[in-house]
Formats: C-alpha cells, sequence, structure tokens
C-alpha cells in the first residue's frame, strides 16, 4: 500500500456492447487500518467511459471522511488524462462544449473538492490483483439483475432524438 495516501481506490467500469449493459467495480482499501471494501452495480444500457467515471465518482461518494490524501488507480485513460492533464477543469470554464458525459463529470467535480485526489494508470488485462477484481465485479454487476437505469445516459440520448 501507498504510505503517503489514507485510502487507495481501485476502479474499472464495463460495458457489453457500447452501449450496452455495463457495470462498475470498486476495491477501496483503508491505509492505516488494512481494511477493504468491495462495491459494484449495473445498469441497463450505458457506456464504458461512463462506468470508468461512474466507478470513481461512487468510490468517492462512500468515503465518510473528508481531507484524506486519495490514490485512485484506473485503466481509463479517459479518466486520468481527463483529471491529471486538467482537461475537465478546461471544459467547465468553456461549459463542457462538445464533451460526453457532462452530468458525469459535473459530479464528479463535486466531489472531488473535498479530498486530495491524485490518479495511476494501470494497464488493465495485465494481472494487476485489485483491477482484475474491479473488472470480475463490474463485469459481474452487467449481468446481475435488478440494473438500474443510466439516467444521465438515457437522457442525454434524447437530446440527439
Amino acid at each position: 500500500m501507498n504510505n503517503s495516501s489514507d485510502v487507495i481506490i481501485y476502479t474499472d467500469g464495463s460495458s457489453r456492447g457500447n452501449p450496452g449493459p455495463g457495470g462498475y467495480g470498486i476495491v477501496m482499501e483503508d491505509c492505516k487500518t488494512g481494511f477493504t471494501k468491495q462495491y459494484s452495480q449495473g445498469f441497463i444500457k450505458t457506456t464504458n467511459n461512463r462506468m470508468e467515471l461512474l466507478a470513481v465518482i461512487e468510490a468517492l461518494k462512500k468515503l465518510t471522511k473528508i481531507k484524506l490524501n486519495i490514490t485512485v488507480f484506473t485503466d481509463s485513460k479517459y479518466v486520468v488524462d481527463s483529471v491529471e492533464k486538467k482537461w475537465v477543469f478546461k471544459w467547465k470554464k468553456t461549459g463542457f462544449k462538445n464533451k460526453k458525459n457532462v452530468d458525469l463529470w459535473l459530479e464528479f467535480l463535486k466531489v472531488q473538492e473535498l479530498n486530495n485526489i491524485s490518479f495511476k494508470w494501470i494497464k488493465g488485462h495485465n494481472n494487476h490483483p485489485q483491477n482484475e477484481i474491479c473488472d470480475k465485479l463490474a463485469f459481474k454487476a452487467s449481468e446481475n439483475k435488478p440494473l438500474l437505469v443510466d439516467k444521465g445516459y438515457e437522457n442525454n440520448l434524447n437530446k440527439f432524438f
């Protein structure tokens, strides 16, 4: 575990079809106690990028304390680059013009302010134990009933038709 972090979060998102049924998986580790917790949820119709980002958001929302040092490990370049390269903050200034997943990025911006978060990219499907667990959780969640409606995805679809 990373000694400078209070909590380490591993996330993964999955979509069987893009769009299609999808889900996310989360493994959270308390660096002080070694306590771990796993979470997952599935959705009827969504995209892989939405699930990758939603996994991070849901993990951050599960934290019961603020001002923590958090390290998030994900195999999503979309998420890591958007945050670490500060793209999402530029998108916010321009009103997210021509950007996807605006509902989730706005939610991310709210929850990320509560803690000191750094993102680390890890190669997916590369036998990283926690990433493999998250991958399995996400895929299984996409098959489990009941699947939820990804309202943000559904609402964004309606704007174009």
